[in-house]
């Protein structure tokens, strides 16, 4: 039961102190996960990141979930998923509760400008620690500047890019016997 409830208040402090999604999480995730507990390694947290970015729902529940599993199968992963959503789930009822009260103050506006630009550096720095892991050769660079490309001029769909670069990966690996 240790375990469990280990899986539970591992998760629910990352979903109480991380603001803005589930991309704000993963500094945190990979911290706390690969460098504090041990519990996947760096290159387990990135094929997470992976899967999870490919599955229906918010990338750091889905990491979450896999983890759990990984660590005490079913029950592990739904334990580890409730950690990670709890603190959500009750500080969106509590602020529904009173945000029409208090929404239009301008102090509360300010707050949230401020919050939002912080979210976005924290954003940057989880794009850069997974640059730095997830490309590892020019074959890499090709990927990701095609996706970046796609993404940004032609406003392509996630799912299409990430299903081109797997077929994409999987080609480099089958023509030149190496890992993209």
């Amino acid at each position: 039961m240790n375990v469990y409830w280990d899986l539970f208040i591992t998760f629910f402090k990352m979903g109480a102190v991380t603001f803005g999604g589930g991309y704000a999480m993963l500094p945190m995730l990979e911290s706390e996960i690969v460098e504090r507990r041990h519990w996947a390694s760096k290159e387990e947290i990135m094929d997470y990141y992976a899967v999870g970015q490919c599955t229906p729902g918010i990338i750091a529940v889905n990491v979450a979930t896999f983890i759990g599993y990984n660590r005490k199968g079913i029950l592990g992963g739904i334990v580890a998923t409730l950690g990670i959503v709890a603190p959500s789930l009750l500080i969106i009822t509590f602020l529904a509760a009173f945000i029409q009260s208090f929404a239009e103050l301008t102090a509360v506006q300010h707050a949230l400008n401020g919050l939002r630009v912080g979210v976005c550096a924290i954003v940057l720095v989880s794009i850069g620690k997974l640059a730095k892991s997830g490309i590892r050769n020019l074959f890499g660079v090709i990927v990701f500047l095609a996706a970046f490309l796609l993404s940004l001029l032609l406003d392509v769909s996630v799912i299409w890019l990430t299903l081109g670069a797997m077929i994409a990966g999987v080609a480099k690996q089958k023509i030149g016997g190496k890992q993209a």
